[in-house]
């Protein structure tokens, strides 16, 4: 008899250690992001601080407004006790190519229930002269809804964000559209699916048009003197890429959307 007492007991006691464990396990999501060279991860690359620095893809500067201790900001959006930001983002990939890769691929045999993809194609797929890049309006629609519908199979949440903006061409001291008819194409994605999106075009323009063309130009984008950055010994003008302030700014920018996305 006492031995089934003490039997019993310790039955009670593992199940109550495994109930514990279970209660009190942090739930960990981690955050994709798919898309062009203006989200890409640079530091990930083979001696980035003597090839690449200071090009930055904002999706590179994300992570740290998604701390733990800030996560209570984003509970529309994840329930999780941390989130990691995973950047797939490749350089030169529209929504076809990154698909045609395999790129989706491996993320979609990654994501779990719980996980977050964020979804930014567009300077890419507008590209008519690079055929193997172009994608257009339609076809850019079906490869959003694919992404959008794959990510929901699997548990995880989408969201869909319109393509940063460039640094021109400005009009009357204001930054315009450079995307044509993509932007509306996420929206409309977007509208139709009851999708969370982000118009980081708009957002994008808003924001560098308060700043000013010569200081986002500097400042922001990969515009850079000779003999500054060991990377870049002749300099470099480029209004597409952003340099580490410009992507933190993007960064900002999108971390503040997340936090009030809505369908």
């Amino acid at each position: 008899m006492k031995r089934k007492i003490v039997t019993y007991t310790v039955f009670l006691c593992v199940i109550a250690l495994f109930c514990s464990f279970t209660l009190f396990k942090k739930k960990v999501a981690v955050m994709y992001l798919i898309g062009d060279s203006t989200v890409a991860d640079y530091s990930l690359e083979a001696n980035y601080n003597t090839k690449r620095f200071p090009l930055v893809g904002w999706g590179q500067m994300l992570q740290p407004y998604l701390a733990a201790d800030s996560l209570f900001q984003y509970r529309q959006l994840t329930n999780a006790d941390s989130v990691r930001v995973d950047d797939r983002a490749k350089g030169g990939r529209s929504t076809r190519s990154f698909f045609e890769e395999g790129r989706w691929e491996e993320v979609y045999n990654s994501l779990k229930k719980g996980d977050i993809v964020l979804i930014q194609f567009g300077h890419n797929d507008a590209a008519k002269e690079k055929h193997e890049r172009y994608v257009d309006i339609p076809g850019y629609k079906q490869f959003l809804k694919l992404y959008v519908n794959q990510t929901r199979q699997k548990g995880a949440t989408p969201v869909l964000l319109t393509p940063v903006a460039r640094n021109y061409p400005w009009q009357n001291d204001r930054l315009s559209n450079v995307h044509g008819d993509y932007p509306q194409a996420v929206k409309d994605v977007a509208k139709e699916l009851k999708v969370k999106l982000i118009d980081l075009n708009e957002l994008s323009m808003a924001l560098f048009s308060s700043l000013g063309e010569a200081y986002v130009r500097k400042n922001y984008f990969m515009n850079l003197d000779s003999g500054k950055f060991v990377a870049y010994p002749k300099g470099q003008k480029d209004d597409t890429h952003f340099q580490t302030a410009g992507g933190i700014a993007v960064a900002q920018l999108v971390a503040d959307a997340l936090k009030s996305a809505k369908h």
